[in-house]
């Protein structure tokens, strides 16, 4: 089994992922990145930072120590989202990146992402290489060929400054209900929204190492549904335990996804001549909804594989400049490399100031599509694409929506199972549907 998912390593800590395996992956990384230098006599650096779990910190030692051992200059930064890792990367012109954190993951679990030079996720064949690398006989440096250890107590700040940049207008006079999830945003979204000019209400914002994600966040999103309510807010935040995603409630208690904020987005950077070719790059998982609105605004639609690393390769490659899933995974290359929830939020209240607008009033842009997805597990996912009887009931039902509804099976990334997902006019046709898909995907799979 690979050890690499589609977002790094993810695993339950001190079982799947232990010390010993983050020292020998941070070992083999190190090695990797002092080959690709070309310069012997240039010491590499890496930025090494954490979300609020308990586990990161044994994990971030061990990384640390595993750099360092093989000559790395490591700079700490402590509790901070992903994507501030990504920036402070790329702005100090540091050689890798490592994020300690399962992002919307419960407390128990974590994992190691890494960021190449940029600050930008390692590409398949890097992660490979790294993953050949572990355990191999090494020479190991001694003296003053040893990596040393920085505390970055600027950090923070300098990833505040680059939020607060992108802006181009004052959030005065909207308040702002932020759920932190308990996790990395906790010690940043509310300081940077406030500097904007929002109303802040800060919710979950007390992480103890335990209560990441734990009922609240962007995967629990009725907590921050009721703050909202309960505080008259304009809107409300969620982001997930390492703030590299948002989602967003209005203020009559809606649910704006990804797809949703996506939209909002494409339609405020066409209208300033910010949205490159007039495209957005989205996933195959995008709802129809989303399709249809885009079409309806002149936005062309670019599809790729589920997760963000694959819509930022296609966005590096055709150098568009606005990207993201439904999840709320969301790429704005003219201010960041890498999906980022803090700077979503950002550019989505600035959008309801550009506009004078409510949140509601520019989710208007989009009506969703029912969309029924079940999970199912047990079963032997890689014999998916292969199965005649799974094919023939896809074309049936395909037959019988037309253009009315879509169907997507797709093997998951980071787990045993396969994803059912129905899209159709109404909910009970799409529940319908998924759930004989579901049952056929069961009978063949197993």
């Amino acid at each position: 089994m690979a050890l690499f998912g589609t977002d790094g390593i993810r695993g339950l800590a001190n079982v799947d992922l232990t010390a010993e395996l983050a020292l020998d992956v941070a070992v083999a990384a190190a090695h990797i990145l002092v080959e690709s230098l070309g310069d012997k006599n240039k010491r590499p650096r890496a930025i090494v930072g954490q979300d609020s779990r308990a586990s990161g910190e044994f994990l971030e030692s061990a990384v640390v120590a595993g750099l360092t051992s093989a000559g790395v200059d490591v700079y700490r930064v402590g509790v901070l989202p992903t994507p501030a890792i990504a920036f402070l990367v790329a702005e100090t012109g540091a050689d890798l990146g490592v994020m300690i954190s399962a992002s919307h993951n419960p407390a128990p679990d974590n994992g190691i992402k890494l960021f190449a030079r940029g600050g930008e996720k390692l590409a398949d064949s890097l992660e490979a290489a790294i993953e050949a690398r572990i355990g191999e006989p090494w020479q190991r440096p001694t003296g003053a060929h040893v990596g040393r250890v920085i505390e970055d107590a600027g950090a923070r700040e300098k990833y505040i400054a680059h939020l607060l940049n992108s802006l181009d207008i004052s959030l005065a006079g909207i308040t702002v209900v932020v759920d932190c999830a308990n996790g990395a945003a906790s010690f940043v979204a509310p300081i940077a929204l406030e500097k904007a000019g929002a109303t802040v209400i800060a919710v979950a914002n007390t992480p103890n190492g335990l209560n990441i994600n734990d009922g609240v966040g962007s995967t629990h999103l009725d907590f921050l549904r009721e703050a909202v309510l309960k505080n008259k807010a304009d809107i409300g935040i969620a982001h997930d335990g390492d703030a590299d995603r948002c989602l967003a409630i209005d203020a009559q208690g809606n649910v704006i996804d990804g797809d949703f904020i996506l939209a909002i987005l494409a339609q405020g950077f066409k209208s300033r001549g910010k949205l490159t070719d007039s495209t957005v790059v989205a996933t195959v998982m995008s709802n129809l909804g989303f399709l249809s609105a885009m079409k309806s605004a002149d936005i062309n639609v670019i599809k790729t594989s589920v997760g963000d690393r694959y819509v930022l390769e296609n966005m590096i490659e055709n150098n568009y400049s606005l990207g993201g899933e439904q999840s709320g995974h969301i790429i704005m290359r003219d201010f960041a490399g890498t999906g980022d929830g803090l700077l979503t939020a950002l550019q989505l209240i600035a959008q309801m100031a550009h506009t004078k607008k409510s949140l509601n009033d520019l989710a208007k842009i989009m009506t969703r599509f029912p969309q029924v997805l079940i999970n199912v597990s047990g079963i032997a996912k890689e014999k998916l694409d292969s199965s005649p009887a799974i094919s023939a009931a896809v074309a049936k039902f395909e037959a019988e929506l037309g253009d009315t509804g879509r169907i997507l099976l797709r093997a998951s990334g980071t787990e045993p199972l396969v994803r059912v997902m129905v899209e159709a006019q109404s909910d009970s046709i799409a529940k319908e549907i998924a759930e004989k898909l579901a049952k056929v995907v069961k009978e063949e799979l197993r």
